[in-house]
């Protein structure tokens, strides 16, 4: 197992300094954005010849994409789902150009009049379909985060997911902070769906339990997601899990956290990692 990082901090620079400050930070993993226009890898305009530089200057460096993520929640809009289907045909293109085996992406919003686990049985298997199709082609795998504001929240919507698409090249990049604030046992989907975890997310949430004790769980500002290390999560625990359930990937460190640098951020997330790894 190894520390990476997701690169969308940065998304307003060049992917060659996101490069620079990985291997300075001894961060070994990149989770590359690859949205439309994207600065660090636009799927669009990626050509084989610069697949193949970039793949020959991370090598130099000793860094490893370790997914392509094309995060965009609209795939369950009838309006969107083409160019959604579109874009991630070109990023798993992409990904294998640059022998990338993971795509990074996310269930989308309930559909319009339909709750999350009707979403999920009604609309997401025609959505992924020809998605995972061209995934299976060319042998790339298909990852959902699971934040909790898309169809993907509760460990109920889990199962109902991959009885929905029970496509082996379907699974995980789980985050198990989008969990713990809802109370829901984030170690369980280690278990659970251990052959379904291609690629994890490391981010932490922070529960101020004064404020919860005095607006309630239904109220605001009690907690919100930070650094690994500096929240609820026992990441020696599960990281333990992980192991155990067979995952030696990467643990890509998703920066969320409002009170640190950009930087200093990522750097304190990798150093807490590195000793479980």
């Amino acid at each position: 197992m190894f520390v990476g990082m997701l690169t969308a901090p940065f998304a307003q620079e060049p992917l060659e300094n996101v490069l620079s400050f990985a291997e300075d930070s001894g961060i070994g993993g990149l989770e590359v954005a690859a949205g439309p226009g994207s600065k660090h890898i636009d799927p669009a305009t990626l050509k084989k010849a610069e697949a193949k530089q970039l793949r020959e200057e991370l090598e130099a460096r000793g860094l490893t994409i370790t997914a392509l993520g094309y995060y965009d929640v609209t795939i369950t809009n009838p309006d969107r789902v083409k160019a959604v289907q579109d874009h991630a045909k070109r990023t798993i293109d992409a990904a294998e150009m640059l022998g990338v085996s993971t795509v990074g992406m996310l269930p989308g919003f309930p559909a319009e009049g339909m709750s999350k686990i009707e979403t999920i049985r009604n609309v997401l298997p025609k959505a992924f379909g020809p998605i995972l199709a061209h995934a299976k082609k060319k042998g790339v795998r298909i990852a959902l985060e699971n934040w909790f504001q898309t169809c993907l929240q509760g460990l109920d919507t889990f199962e109902c997911l991959f009885e929905a698409i029970p496509d082996e090249n379907f699974g995980l990049n789980y985050d198990p902070s989008h969990l713990v604030h809802q109370e829901c046992d984030y170690m369980a989907p280690v278990r659970l769906y251990a052959d379904r975890l291609f690629h994890t997310h490391a981010k932490d949430t922070l529960i101020d339990w004064s404020i919860r004790a005095q607006v309630g769980v239904y109220g605001a500002g009690w907690w919100r997601y930070v650094i690994p290390g500096f929240g609820e999560i026992k990441w020696g625990a599960y990281v333990g899990h992980l192991r155990a359930a067979g995952y030696d990937g990467v643990l890509s460190i998703e920066h969320e956290d409002g009170s640190q640098t950009r930087e200093e951020g990522f750097i304190r997330g990798a150093y807490w990692l590195d000793q479980f790894c």
